[in-house]
């Protein structure tokens, strides 16, 4: 039997780069973006009222109504530039993967969705994080996959024995692209990225949450 290379994860600049999740050691590519004012000043001021948004969509760039996604925050100044970056984020995801649609999330929250390390049974999920702290993730040399899910015992990821350096947690900043394989990636059974949702702080109590899967 051949022996699987360790999965690594890809830092760039390079918006291109998020074609390299093809290489059968990146599990992860984390593009790091420099974020514009203008989103910067939309988000701030969305997180900080009281609107929010949870929507689930199926999404095809060339046709979905991107206008209408948040009707509460439409008059928010650089909402215009916010929603460019979304037809953006989806048209690239589509096109990565020969897709005519992906599985669009986007929702606003106060309280970690999926507050302990886990993998996703998806062949790959995009993240971006647009404000708030942005997703925690393991590099493999940290975690013991077998504490994963029942696992752990019902012990919390830091007594389970799962993290197996707390150091090594890492987090993707606000803006960048996080590009992921899961356990359904054709031959990355047992090797899905390992990630959390951050739990929130005074300083940022809210997040705007984007996600895009594939189907």
């Amino acid at each position: 039997m051949a022996i699987r290379p360790a999965t690594k994860t890809l830092i760039s600049n390079r918006f291109a780069d998020l074609a390299r999740i093809y290489e059968d050691d990146v599990n992860l590519c984390l593009i790091e973006r420099p974020l514009p004012r203008d989103i910067e000043t939309f988000v701030y001021t969305a997180l900080s009222g009281k609107a929010g948004i949870e929507l689930s969509a199926l999404v095809e760039p060339e046709r979905y109504d991107f206008d209408r996604l948040w009707p509460q925050a439409a008059q928010l100044s650089g909402y215009r530039a916010w929603l460019d970056d979304l037809r953006l984020l989806t048209a690239a995801f589509c096109e990565l993967f020969g897709q005519r649609e992906a599985g669009l999330r986007l929702r606003t929250l106060d309280k970690a969705m999926c507050p302990r390390f886990h993998v996703d049974r998806v062949p790959s999920r995009l993240i971006c994080s647009y404000g708030g702290i942005g997703t925690e993730w393991l590099p493999e040399y940290a975690v013991d996959r077998t504490k994963l899910g029942m696992g752990a015992c019902g012990q919390p990821d830091e007594h389970s024995g799962l993290i197996l350096d707390p150091t090594a947690i890492r987090q993707m900043p606000a803006y960048a692209v996080g590009l992921m394989k899961g356990e359904h990636w054709e031959g990355n059974e047992g090797r899905g990225l390992v990630h959390r949702s951050p739990a929130p702080t005074a300083v940022q109590p809210r997040r705007l949450l984007l996600t895009l899967d594939m189907l």
